[in-house]
């Protein structure tokens, strides 16, 4: 067994999306190609509502896959066919965009006015670019749930892991999308594919990702590395991307640490990306925006 050592250390970055959501970034819009078959991955968590109310108002995508998973507050969300739903604490929705769908999602908060969630986007390969649109609307029970001997806890969103399968199917990078946490001062090794891209998200607590030889703290701000001493924990919102190998070592700190960790196989395509849109050439990316003039760009529905 090798350990994945740490290739990258990243701090999201704060951004406004939509009509003036107030989000972080932890990726996206640059070169992917080390998170590939992952382009973008946002935490919208906000406990000021007039930083989300707003939301993400009519909008087109085509060519990708978008994941919303909530942890507080709810997304109401709508859709050129007819969809209409609420995305709850604890659910997940993957929407295929695939040949092209133009949707809304509205941020709501709770009775605390916390809106907390992720949205991850996965790109679709040349061959399913153009399939039909779907939805796979997961509602947080159906989610399995993994309780290990040390009170190590894993939410199985999509793909296998630990003998349980998440109920997302059907997706051509076969991802594989966990919320884990780890309790205080616990060391944990979780399987991840050798062939695998994978990156952890850091959103609770702290703790060390751990290298072949000595964990690596990742930090939760920018940080001077030739000059500045790493800090001893990652914190929130730290990003962790991970080279190759075949398990990831954690070592959560005196809070314990929650983290996403997703991994998926590279697709090794070419991308073309204008906003929501990402196709594999300048000439479809053209068409893609020609077709949202024409009226033409919903195929296959109303």
């Amino acid at each position: 067994m090798s350990i994945r050592p740490v290739k990258r250390l990243v701090a999201a970055k704060p951004t406004v999306e939509g009509a003036g959501v107030h989000l972080r970034r932890a990726f996206g819009f640059g070169n992917t190609a080390d998170f590939d078959p992952f382009l973008l991955l946002d935490d919208f968590r906000n406990d000021v509502p007039e930083d989300y109310l707003a939301g993400f108002p009519w909008h087109p995508h085509r060519g990708i896959e978008t994941i919303t998973y909530v942890l507080a507050g709810t997304v109401e969300h709508g859709d050129s066919m007819g969809n209409r739903g609420e995305i709850r604490s604890g659910d997940v929705q993957w929407m295929t965009a695939g040949s092209g769908i133009i949707h809304q999602e509205m941020p709501k908060g709770d009775h605390s006015g916390r809106m907390h969630g992720f949205q991850l986007w996965a790109n679709l390969p040349a061959s399913l670019k153009m399939t039909a649109p779907r939805y796979q609307e997961v509602k947080a029970p159906e989610i399995p749930e993994i309780k290990d001997d040390d009170g190590t806890h894993v939410r199985v969103v999509c793909g296998n892991f630990w003998g349980k399968s998440g109920p997302v199917d059907g997706i051509a990078a076969e991802p594989i999308y966990l919320d884990v946490s780890v309790p205080p001062g616990r060391r944990k090794t979780l399987p991840v594919g050798t062939t695998r891209h994978a990156f952890a998200y850091v959103f609770a607590g702290s703790g060390k990702f751990c290298n072949a030889s000595e964990p690596l703290a990742v930090p939760t701000e920018a940080v001077g590395w030739l000059d500045t001493a790493p800090p001893v924990a990652a914190d929130n919102r730290s990003l962790v991307l991970f080279d190759r190998g075949d398990e990831v070592v954690v070592q959560a700190g005196d809070e314990g640490i929650r983290f996403l960790l997703v991994s998926g196989k590279p697709l090794e395509e070419p991308v073309a990306w204008y906003g929501p849109i990402v196709m594999n050439t300048q000439e479809q990316l053209q068409q893609a925006f020609k077709d949202l003039e024409k009226g033409t760009f919903l195929k296959g529905h109303k």
